[in-house]
């Protein structure tokens, strides 16, 4: 779990999304996106949920750690 500010920020930026976009899709305040990005607080697990889930459904997903360190792609559509 200490990677996932990196991964929501890295998400964000695949998808082109503000902090206030996905503030918006996950119902996650705006400011605890903001604290949780500068590593100044840690997601409770809802919260990390709701904002896995929404970057998700927004077409990333989240690779995790297996050697080569967690991280984010694009996910395939079919």
């Amino acid at each position: 779990m200490k990677n996932f500010p990196s991964q929501v920020r890295a998400a964000r930026g695949l998808l082109n999304l503000t902090q206030q976009d996905l503030a918006d899709i996950s119902r996650v305040s705006l400011r605890t996106i903001v604290q949780l990005e500068r590593g100044d607080k840690q997601p409770s697990p809802s919260i990390a949920q709701a904002l896995k889930l929404s970057l998700e459904a927004a077409g990333v997903e989240f690779i995790p750690e297996n050697g080569g360190g967690p991280g984010v792609r694009l996910a395939k559509r079919n």
